[in-house]
């Protein structure tokens, strides 16, 4: 039964070198790691010695169960070489079937650079889950629109004292001209993405439907990019 199951390990071992496409970094792996390797293979050794004693007269039963283990193993180390890979099939997944509005985390550099994905909606705008001072807000994304635009109530919910603003301002919309009242944000963020002191106008009410992310936050941002019905913030 030892053999069967040891061959059953080699095999599994040999379809994922082949599968790796690299075989003489593989080759290079193994015999940088040889010690570590024989103790794995040691310890395997005996656990199948172990079986062999828990399984008198189950001879199929036994293979079947190691054949499971050592396919489990696999799996894991094969998840585990790419991983990167892995989570970037992941993330697409996510953005397909999350509702729109949720951010997506797409992609962490070593250097801290962090990118995450927005989905159109169906009206053919991209509005972020983001938060302003900490406090979680609908934003809609508007690369025509010079800063942050809040809306009044919006704008009281972040700790912005709305009665003593002054709308002097003047702000373009598709209903003509009306007046806004200039602050200053301590920070507006997009899932893992944070701007610190964003410039910002808070409408007045009644003129201003939804939150606008305006250029005084994409500006700061390393990138941002529309493709299809995504949107890659980066920064």
């Amino acid at each position: 039964m030892l053999f069967v199951l040891l061959a059953i390990l080699a095999g599994l071992i040999a379809l994922f070198w082949s599968l790796s496409g690299d075989t003489g970094e593989m080759s290079g792996l193994l015999a940088d790691n040889i010690g570590y390797i024989a103790g794995l293979l040691a310890l395997g050794l005996l656990y199948l010695a172990t079986l062999g004693g828990d399984y008198h007269g189950r001879r199929r039963d036994a293979v079947r169960h190691a054949a499971v283990w050592l396919g489990i193993g696999l799996a894991a180390i094969v998840a585990y070489t790419y991983r990167e890979e892995l989570r970037t099939v992941v993330y697409r997944v996510a953005g397909e079937v999350l509702p729109p509005g949720h951010t997506i985390l797409v992609d962490t550099a070593p250097t801290g650079e962090q990118a995450v994905r927005l989905r159109r909606q169906d009206n053919g705008h991209f509005v972020a889950r983001g938060a302003a001072n900490g406090v979680s807000l609908a934003l809609l994304v508007d690369t025509g629109a010079s800063t942050v635009v809040l809306k009044p109530a919006d704008a009281a919910r972040i700790g912005i004292d709305t009665s003593a603003l002054s709308f002097t301002t003047p702000v373009s919309t598709a209903n003509g001209t009306t007046y806004a009242a200039p602050v200053r944000l301590k920070s507006v963020s997009v899932g893992p993405l944070e701007v610190r002191d964003v410039e910002a106008l808070v409408a007045q009410p009644g003129a201003l439907g939804e939150n606008l992310l305006g250029m005084s936050f994409l500006k700061r941002l390393r990138s941002y990019e529309f493709s299809g019905d995504f949107l890659t913030l980066r920064g």
